[in-house]
């Protein structure tokens, strides 16, 4: 339903193919020729297995992840299954609340013949929030950079945890970590990137593009740019595409939604300034554009640094942006299945 948003047009026609399917019935076939887009009645398919499960008494529970769009689906999918004698919880859950490095906003629906519905405790916000009578508090956000491990390479990434900055707002790193990371940039001993690579300016401008020239991608594998002394001036950034409403965020910040298809090239690692200056006219400092790797988008999904990844560069980034999170996954099951989710057993950095 991604790409030219077809399946919003073809909803009126999905509903009808849950219905018919609730009720016993396959029009799929002819509700196909009146679609937009061939793909749409998919997501009508789980009420064709839900339905001939439910003759024989089962599942005991159900759990469905889609786009926020597909939400209205959702609440019909929750009107039948209640009439069946389900306990169902439906809604938008944010994927970072749970300790995903990435702001991926997804329908949600919850059902069980044997317990009651309800979505899990989120785990983190935006900002910490410390424990109370209340809860037990929740920690701050996954940054990128925390995720995939970025950091001072002659010694572990110090502990990331949720001070206040300058400016009030959270800061990644307590003082004295900070003044190591300081000084692990004057010794030349930080990278923004574990393989070593500079990443790409994220100053797009004419004039920069005048004074300096345009830069294209460089393939992850491809052999990496000078890392000058100057690197730390840079601030890191991922731009989810070139589109100019594309989605930027900092190293220190949740991802974006990954998502790729044919744009898989375009998300890419950028960088400004630190200290913006309108008189910064060193061409031999701008960093290179580099794209995402397969591992790092899997990080970010917190999959194993390591996981096998299937077929070409573009299967597996489809794979990728189309995987449930394993560790909101956990969250999701863990009730249904009898177990309490362990942090550790998601492997973030590596």
């Amino acid at each position: 339903m991604a790409g030219k948003r077809l399946g919003l047009v073809d909803q009126p026609l999905v509903h009808a193919a849950v219905e018919d399917l609730a009720a016993g019935r396959d029009t799929r076939e002819r509700l196909l020729t009146a679609c937009r887009d061939e793909r749409s009645l998919l997501a009508a398919e789980p009420m064709r297995y839900l339905h001939a499960l439910n003759t024989v008494g089962e599942p005991d529970w159900v759990a469905m992840e889609e786009v926020p769009d597909v939400l209205p689906l959702w609440k019909q999918y929750a009107a039948v299954l209640r009439g069946w004698g389900f306990s169902v919880w439906y809604g938008i859950l944010n994927a970072a609340d749970f300790g995903v490095p990435q702001t991926r906003k997804r329908s949600i629906l919850l059902a069980s013949r044997v317990r009651t519905a309800q979505p899990p405790t989120p785990t983190h916000a935006q900002l910490a929030e410390p424990e109370s009578l209340f809860g037990p508090g929740r920690a701050r956000w996954v940054s990128m950079a925390e995720a995939l491990g970025w950091g001072a390479t002659d010694r572990p990434v110090p502990t990331v945890c949720a001070g206040g900055g300058p400016g009030g707002g959270p800061e990644p790193f307590p003082s004295g970590s900070r003044k190591t990371l300081s000084d692990a940039r004057e010794r030349g001993t930080w990278m923004p990137r574990p393989d070593g690579v500079v990443l790409q300016s994220r100053r797009e401008g004419a004039g920069w593009a005048a004074r300096h020239g345009t830069r294209e991608n460089r393939a992850a594998d491809a052999p990496a740019p000078t890392f000058t002394a100057e690197a730390h001036r840079w601030s890191w950034s991922l731009r989810s595409n070139n589109q100019a409403n594309a989605t930027v965020r900092s190293i220190q910040e949740p991802a974006g939604t990954l998502f790729f298809g044919h744009r898989a090239n375009e998300c890419t690692w950028v960088a400004e300034p630190a200290t913006p200056s309108a008189t910064d006219t060193d061409a031999s400092a701008v960093p290179e554009p580099i794209r995402i790797t397969a591992r790092e988008a899997g990080l970010l999904q917190t999959f194993p640094a390591d996981y096998p990844w299937a077929g070409n560069k573009g299967q597996q980034f489809s794979q990728i942006g189309n995987a449930v999170p394993p560790l909101l996954a956990g969250h999701l099951l863990a009730p249904h299945l009898g177990v309490t989710v362990d942090p550790d057993d998601f492997t973030l950095a590596a």
